[in-house]
């Protein structure tokens, strides 16, 4: 009797201890866009260094994360933790970032002619993130298809029916390489090679590891990605092969501590140890598979600060990427997305006729029919002049405003009327039967 009395006591310490030692445990929420392959790493060797506290990891795409950041503000949230520099520019400019202190990581203060750290403190970058092309070798020898080694590449006709890539408005990693390409190219060539790319697509997926999942899976040969998605073991097959353009796009992924994180001594303390030497080193893990940027590691990402790759004439600007965040969604959503169809059918057309030897007319014709293809519907000075409140990203669900509901509808009319008239223009220069063995083109 005496034992059991014994025992039901030490349960009840014990108990009553644990309980005590849960309540003295600090609490730490981490808004992040990576996947558990990438986070779980960093989670575990914190909490084990950090016994008091408790990391909770709250896992949502880049959009949807923002989105939760912006509007569940009851919700404890310490820190953003992602890949996307303009996601961070949106947030400093709602003022939902805090000042952050910069590490001393050894790193420069800038890679490939990007900031490492925000210029004005709200945001560090503890890793660099290349973009490039994902391929399937097998896929492609099977259709006999070259591999592609720049962002031009794939806008060839040979690649149509054969990419993937995911929408801006669900990946911020896209919304990146959507951004870097208008930056780079300018707006009016930036949209035309965007509506080339889209003629070229098979699909666009939901989410952003579903572009390497899909050439692994062999949905379709080539893909547009991030380094670290292309590479994780929880998509990729065995034939997937990652390659970096020469005119790739690198930077700083990055992390923030929110204005309204309730435990900013933690929050400090995971930055510490992000950019201290052993948490740089986790980026080396084959599941992780980032560069780090501290400069006592080998594979660490040093740079003279001269600018590379699609930056080579002008470094990307984050705070126009963030003002007119929801604009290119939108644009691309109706443009690219949603006609995904209706450009493969033109670009092909197109392409078909050109090939044919054509007389001055025809081929007058047909230019104004490629150049009508990759006109956007909206002209750079008209983006410029728009309210930024019209240009900013909504929340999903949020009720837009009348003016915005007209923006959509004359993007959408314009769209629609230009794609019409390419098609009228396509049927004009078509031969009544022509070499290439069609019909005049069918509505």
């Amino acid at each position: 009797m005496l034992t059991a009395v014994l025992a039901i006591w030490a349960l009840f310490a014990a108990v009553l201890t644990g309980a005590a030692q849960g309540k003295g445990q600090e609490e730490l929420s981490v808004v992040t866009s990576y996947p558990p392959s990438f986070f779980e790493p960093f989670r575990k060797a914190f909490d084990a260094e950090n016994p008091g506290i408790r990391t909770t990891i709250i896992q949502r795409n880049t959009a949807s994360a923002s989105r939760f950041i912006l509007e569940k503000r009851g919700t404890s949230a310490d820190i953003f933790w992602a890949s996307s520099p303009d996601s961070f520019e949106l947030l400093k400019q709602k003022g939902e970032l805090s000042a952050i202190a910069a590490r001393p990581t050894g790193a420069p203060e800038k890679v490939f002619g990007y900031p490492v750290n925000d210029p004005e403190g709200y945001y560090l970058g503890f890793a660099l993130s290349g973009y490039g092309i994902v391929y399937n070798a097998s896929y492609l020898a099977q259709n006999k298809l070259p591999v592609p080694e720049n962002w031009q590449d794939l806008l060839k006709p040979v690649y149509s029916g054969h990419i993937g890539i995911t929408s801006p408005s669900r990946s911020g990693t896209t919304h990146l390489i959507i951004e870097a390409l208008l930056q780079t190219y300018g707006w009016d060539k930036g949209w035309a090679m965007l509506s080339q790319l889209g003629g070229n697509l098979s699909t666009v997926t939901a989410r952003s590891f579903g572009v390497a999942a899909g050439v692994a899976q062999r949905r379709f040969g080539i893909g547009i990605t991030i380094d670290f998605l292309a590479k994780a073991p929880d998509f990729v097959g065995g034939d997937n092969v990652f390659v970096l353009p020469p005119d790739s796009v690198y930077v700083p992924a990055s992390i923030a501590i929110l204005s309204r994180a309730r435990n900013k001594q933690a929050a400090e303390r995971f930055v510490d140890f992000l950019l201290s030497p052993k948490g740089q080193a986790l980026l080396l893990d084959p599941s992780i598979g980032r560069i780090p940027l501290a400069a006592h590691l080998p594979a660490a990402a040093g740079s003279d600060g001269q600018s590379e790759g699609l930056f080579k004439s002008k470094a990307f600007d984050p705070r126009l990427s963030a003002e007119r965040y929801g604009l290119i969604n939108l644009i691309f959503d109706d443009y690219i997305v949603r006609r995904r169809a209706t450009l493969a059918r033109l670009w092909k057309r197109l392409a078909q006729l050109e090939a044919l030897d054509n007389q001055p007319d025809r081929a007058s014709t047909l230019a104004r029919a490629r150049r009508l293809l990759g006109t956007p519907p909206l002209s750079a000075t008209e983006a410029e002049a728009l309210d930024r409140s019209l240009k900013a990203a909504l929340p999903r669900g949020m009720a837009r405003s009348p003016e915005q509901m007209q923006i959509a509808r004359d993007l959408r009319n314009t769209i629609e009327h230009n794609l019409a008239m390419v098609e009228n223009l396509l049927l004009t220069a078509s031969p009544p039967r022509d070499d290439i063995g069609l019909n005049r083109y069918p509505r």
